[in-house]
């Protein structure tokens, strides 16, 4: 009889994990010796970058051969539901130098996106990492449809007064239909770390609340000088954020994408088979640029005013827009997403390549009564079960993990990028 002798997983997994903690603690003392990334010569730089290329390397292997184990480790064997930032931290206390310490994210914290390490880019392969893991990518995405604890904080007294007010948006209840207004009035509703936490609550909220049969998503009246007493949807990525290094890798750049984003696509997820989801319309005054536009291509009915355009400069500002790249082929064509995202065309309203995205073009005076009746039709009851279908046909949440999985690494990279620093300095004084 032929024995057969199986490889000690558990017993390479520690060996390893320690080598990869020995190797990080050496890596974190040269970037001490050479000081911090302002002050580095040319010799000083090219050192710190060829250490960070070869702990990427080591990190990377190691993700290969053991990331599900991690992803087990940190979340009990799947029994924990760890949101992203919670499952880095977990990641990072059970395996030492698989992602980059405390101590070394707050030195950073602090600094201009051009004068920091670049840990996020670390933080993309550990993410891009557990996406490409179908059970480990799913088990995440999943928890991070899960109602958020703020929200769930706040839905009684949402359910009672049918309104709450938050720093970046309000939500408000009339009848069946509940509307979200962005409301980062003072940079033009562009996006930021809290603008991205406020509609994540504003969205549980809606889809929580049991009076509520549709959701609306409206950018508010402008305090902004360019635009005062106007409405805005949204000027996308607060570039003057970026550049300060105010644009959280994790809570942000990933967190809009399987958070709030992904809720209003799929809906919440829980106990039941079925998510908790509704129709969603968004109303679109001026202008969706970037993210803003991004964030149509998950609505199930876009109404624009006719003075109106989206766009997505994110290819000559440097970085990948969302999931626009997946999602817009499919909506419109995939000549008509090239055109926009590799080369930067503007759509107006009054286009006819419009009409690939904004659903109905009304005049701006005549929007207040299209939301209203567009809220009034897509609350009928068979409503949420077809677009539930629709999902599932158009976009399974495998085929976005596989995508998360490419876009987490990429856009990381893209961050740092030299162009990409460069021109997000010219916006450091506000706004985008």
């Amino acid at each position: 009889m032929t024995t057969v002798t199986l490889p000690d997983v558990a017993g390479e997994l520690t060996r390893e994990a320690a080598e990869l903690a020995a190797a990080a603690a050496e890596h974190a003392a040269l970037l001490r010796e050479l000081g911090p990334v302002p002050g580095r010569d040319e010799s000083a730089a090219a050192r710190a970058a060829a250490g960070h290329r070869s702990m990427r390397h080591r990190r990377r292997n190691f993700l290969r051969r053991h990331v599900s184990a991690v992803y087990r480790a940190a979340t009990d064997d799947l029994r924990q539901p760890l949101r992203l930032a919670e499952l880095a931290d977990a990641a990072t206390d059970l395996f030492p130098g698989l992602l980059p310490s405390a101590d070394l994210l707050a030195a950073d914290a602090g600094r201009p996106q051009a004068e920091k390490e670049g840990w996020e880019i670390d933080q993309g392969l550990f993410f891009a990492a557990v996406f490409a893991e179908p059970v480990a990518g799913n088990h995440l995405l999943d928890v991070m449809r899960a109602p958020t604890r703020r929200a769930l904080e706040l839905a009684d007294e949402w359910a009672v007064t049918g309104s709450v007010e938050l720093p970046a948006a309000t939500v408000t209840r009339a009848g069946t239909t509940a509307t979200v207004t962005i409301t980062n009035t003072h940079c033009l509703n562009a996006e930021d770390n809290q603008h991205v936490a406020d509609m994540e609550t504003a969205v549980d909220l809606v889809l929580l609340d049991a009076r509520t049969r549709v959701g609306v998503v409206r950018g508010g009246v402008m305090d902004h000088p360019r635009h005062r007493g106007r409405r805005v949807f949204s000027a996308g990525i607060n570039l003057a954020h970026l550049h300060a290094g105010k644009i959280s890798f994790v809570d942000f750049i990933l967190g809009r994408e399987t958070g709030y984003i992904a809720k209003i696509l799929r809906g919440l997820s829980g106990d039941e088979p079925v998510p908790v989801t509704k129709p969603w319309v968004a109303a679109v005054d001026s202008f969706a640029i970037g993210g803003g536009a991004q964030l149509l291509l998950v609505f199930d009915r876009v109404i624009a005013a006719a003075d109106s355009y989206f766009s997505l400069p994110a290819a000559q500002e440097g970085i990948v827009p969302g999931a626009a790249n997946l999602r817009l082929g499919r909506g419109a064509d995939h000549r008509l997403s090239r055109d926009v995202i590799l080369w930067g065309r503007r759509i107006h309203a009054t286009e006819p390549a419009a009409r690939l995205v904004f659903d109905t073009v009304v005049e701006p005076a005549e929007m207040d009564g299209e939301i209203d009746a567009a809220a009034r039709r897509l609350a009928a009851d068979a409503v949420v079960a077809n677009k539930h279908m629709l999902v599932a046909a158009e976009e399974p949440q495998d085929v976005f993990r596989c995508y998360l999985a490419e876009f987490a690494y990429q856009q990381a990279l893209r961050c740092y990028g030299a162009d990409v620093l460069a021109k997000v300095s010219r916006f450091s004084g506000a706004g985008r």
